[in-house]
């Protein structure tokens, strides 16, 4: 789901520790058909990427190689796609999808759903488990336009626990951001807040569209449009304790998909819009 995309000056927070980054290198082009990328998970031992789209598009998920060709399309055949907004992967290689874009703040229908590894061979595939999930703080569908803090559009499992990032559309953005902690088990549960943080009080600027959290567990990066927010330093799950840097990348497009390649380089992915993104490039940390 789509809000109007503008670009304007940003407004960053003080209080966050501010440098930049290095210079982001692209590295291709996704598929034609791709064009609205909201996710990205990688596999290094195939160098594949697996991505998805968001709303109106197919319930599916598409390997892609690393010269940007489409390698396998998997079908989802018992997950619909309300609204995929990011995909995400363990240890053990399994992928889960988060449908769980919620612009509106009104979805009573959140969830996640786990594809076992053996299924990414197949055209055809079925999701493993469904994990059903609502935000105990929400009482109202929709809240008060000040208090729309319950869209989420970033997402990674560590540890048996899946940690969400909010995207925040309410009236008045001032930059926060909650994250909340589900455990990765089918069925139905009540998310967990851990955290609350701020980026900016410019929404178009920094606003999350995707997470991720490096392979040795050291680093977690939240993206924007234009930047990378990063969490180091932190003890156990309380990633917003750690340092907080925001890492400029000195580029503005639909930027919707973050992982980590390795421990210290990040893949990042953006939509096609205007004739503007539809790639994917690397960042160095």
């Amino acid at each position: 789901m789509k809000k109007s995309f503008l670009v304007i000056c940003s407004i960053v927070l003080l209080a966050c520790q501010k440098q930049s980054g290095s210079e982001l290198k692209e590295l291709y082009s996704l598929p034609k058909k791709l064009k609205e990328v909201s996710g990205i998970a990688y596999f290094p031992e195939t160098n594949l990427l697996y991505t998805l789209e968001d709303s109106g598009n197919k319930n599916a998920i598409y390997a892609i190689d690393s010269k940007g060709k489409l390698a396998k399309t998997i079908t989802i055949s018992n997950a619909a796609n309300v609204d995929w907004e990011d995909i995400t992967k363990d240890k053990s290689g399994n992928i889960y999808i988060g449908d769980f874009g919620n612009n509106d703040n009104e979805r009573r229908d959140l969830c996640i759903y786990k594809v076992a590894k053996n299924q990414l061979n197949n055209d055809l595939a079925k999701a493993e488990y469904k994990i059903s999930f609502s935000y105990p703080e929400q009482t109202e569908f929709p809240p008060k336009k000040k208090e729309m803090f319950y869209d989420v559009e970033g997402f990674f499992e560590q540890n048996g626990y899946f940690y969400l990032f909010t995207k925040n559309r309410s009236k008045g953005f001032d930059g926060t951001a909650f994250i909340y902690k589900i455990k990765n088990a089918a069925g139905t549960q009540k998310a967990v807040r851990i955290g609350e943080f701020k980026t900016c009080n410019n929404y178009n600027h920094c606003v999350l569209t995707s997470a991720t959290i490096s392979p040795d567990g050291k680093k977690v990066a939240l993206l924007s449009h234009d930047k990378v927010l990063l969490f180091k330093d932190f003890k156990g799950d309380l990633f917003h304790k750690g340092k907080q840097t925001e890492l400029n990348l000195n580029h503005f497009s639909q930027k919707e998909a973050i992982v980590f390649k390795d421990n210290n380089t990040l893949l990042i992915a953006d939509e096609k819009t205007n004739k503007i993104g539809g790639k994917v490039y690397e960042f160095k940390l």
